[in-house]
């Protein structure tokens, strides 16, 4: 009876956090935003999404959000553990972090893994290639624990690099990156970290869920294991994989409103929680700025006296309209603005691919589920 009770009231608290509107139709969160006091408020209680479950297997993983362009989370490797910051990239399957044993000047100013130091670590003679949009690494594969949203992976296979060409790690806030797409992506067949949590019975759902801020706010998970009923109070539109190496889905078309149809026989495209803009064609990024009067030089810029007439891009999936509103897709930074566009041109054996990066995702709180290889979004308000 007790059990029920103190179950009830936690169950109530959080509906009074979450769910009840204040006076005049304002919500807590509203109202101090308002104030201002937002976020002195987070800072002080921090919103843990699994934390109303009473049930193993969902755990929640906070995420930094640096300036709307890269989000990251803490995870550990090795006994006693030693932390990495990592992107949970759901557009590649591979876990590594920088090692000791890498001589680049990427790796100088990020932590490194010390195998040596971990009495869990076992070495193999397997190297490992990743190659990104942005940057590539090589190195080495080695077994140990993974700590990630406090669930312990055991004997999780992961990279650590011995080199990183170029300077794009070097400038990353992050340290390393996690996968979370597809074995069949996974370089060297490594088991990506998921894929164990799976095997091991470690969540209690086949799934994860993704949530991005917006303005460099704080708030950003990924929950593993669980979907948050907070952030689908829109509901929860599911699209079903084209493919199982990206989380990949076909596009019926795209729409600049009353300005230009793209994709009209359809396209693919990936749900990418580790690009952060939104990426096309570069046939299509041409008819995209056209249609919006914006100008590219390196960087995709319109003028700001503009940006409040401009139309809703609006993706037509599997039959269901998903808008991206101005305010989504424009960015303002001392007096200039910017599309969150880029050109990229990805093959793939159904034609070029579209990524949905975090301009897209920030407009929807999302759920891959590996259960029913699915995607499924629900529109933020």
């Amino acid at each position: 009876m007790k059990l029920l009770l103190l179950f009830s009231l936690v169950a109530l608290a959080q509906c009074l956090v979450h769910r009840i509107p204040l006076r005049k139709g304002k919500s807590l969160r509203q109202s101090l935003q308002e104030r201002g006091l937002l976020e002195r408020y987070l800072k002080k209680h921090p919103y843990d999404p699994a934390a109303k479950y009473f049930s193993t297997g969902v755990s929640s993983e906070p995420m930094q959000n640096y300036m709307d362009n890269s989000y990251y989370g803490t995870i550990s490797i090795g006994t006693p553990p030693q932390d990495f910051t990592v992107i949970f990239d759901t557009g590649s399957s591979n876990l590594w972090v920088p090692s000791v044993y890498c001589t680049s000047l990427s790796c100088s100013n990020h932590n490194r893994f010390n195998p040596a130091k971990s009495s869990t670590f076992i070495s193999t003679n397997e190297s490992v290639y990743i190659a990104y949009g942005t940057g590539s690494l090589s190195g080495v594969l080695g077994y140990d624990t993974v700590n990630v949203a406090d669930i312990e992976v055991y004997n999780q296979i992961f990279g650590l690099s011995e080199t990183e060409p170029g300077d794009f790690f070097y400038y990353s806030p992050f340290d390393g990156i996690l996968g979370l797409a597809f074995p069949s992506l996974a370089s060297s067949g490594a088991t990506p970290v998921f894929d164990n949590m799976m095997n091991e019975g470690l969540v209690a759902r086949d799934l994860f869920s993704v949530y991005l801020s917006k303005n460099e706010e704080s708030g950003s998970f990924v929950l593993f294991g669980a979907i948050d009923p907070y952030y689908v109070t829109n509901g929860i539109s599911w699209i079903p994989l084209s493919a199982e190496t990206y989380w990949q889905i076909t596009m019926d078309r795209v729409s600049i409103m009353g300005r230009a149809e793209l994709c009209q026989d359809s396209c693919q495209a990936i749900v990418d929680t580790g690009t952060s803009l939104l990426a096309m064609p570069n046939e299509y990024l041409t008819v995209v700025l056209r249609a919006l009067g914006a100008t590219s030089n390196g960087e995709v810029r319109i003028d700001c006296e503009y940006r409040n007439s401009l139309p809703d891009i609006v993706f037509y999936i599997n039959g269901m309209e998903f808008p991206l509103t101005p305010s989504a897709y424009v960015t303002e930074s001392n007096g200039v603005c910017s599309l969150g566009f880029q050109g990229m041109n990805v093959p793939t054996e159904s034609g070029e691919m579209w990524i949905l990066g975090d301009v897209f995702i920030r407009e929807y709180y999302v759920i891959f589920s590996r259960a029913k290889n699915m995607v499924g979004l629900s529109r933020l308000s």
